[in-house]
């Protein structure tokens, strides 16, 4: 019996969080799903009290444009605690700023993806993500 991953999905967009959750459920991965809407009840989440290295997500899908804490400043909090330092982190936002990118790497995302817009694409990213990040890739011993 295989266990599922945990995913957790910072997204505000509701249209975001339905095309994603969709996606995966194409894709054929069976994933635990947890979702913050803002910044604010992303780090809540994860910095709950009784919150252990093995309830924590294995997998992070950010947005950058949140309400309350912006998605850099999520990624910020994230890589400076040591419990979620080495959490996978794909920053999957609208934006193609170059700015965004140089900050998002610089704070320590694994990767940056721009959403497409055209949903057969958009389902094949996220095939392809949910294909390396929680079935190829051999993530980070769990720490305590």
């Amino acid at each position: 019996m295989t266990t599922k991953n945990t995913l957790l999905i910072i997204e505000d967009n509701p249209d975001d969080i339905e095309l994603t959750l969709l996606a995966f459920e194409q894709t054929g991965l069976q994933e635990n799903v947890v979702i913050a809407r803002d910044g604010d009840e992303a780090i809540n989440y994860l910095f709950a009290d009784n919150n252990t290295s093995e309830s924590l997500p294995d997998l992070i899908l950010l947005d950058l444009q949140l309400p309350r804490i912006n998605g850099l400043e999520v990624l910020r909090r994230i890589r400076a605690d040591s419990r979620t330092r080495l959490l996978p982190i794909v920053i999957l936002t609208t934006s193609n700023e170059e700015s965004d990118r140089l900050q998002g790497y610089g704070l320590g995302c694994n990767s940056y993806i721009r959403k497409p817009v055209d949903y057969d694409q958009f389902v094949g990213v996220i095939r392809q993500l949910g294909m390396y990040w929680l079935v190829l890739n051999s993530p980070p011993p769990l720490t305590q």
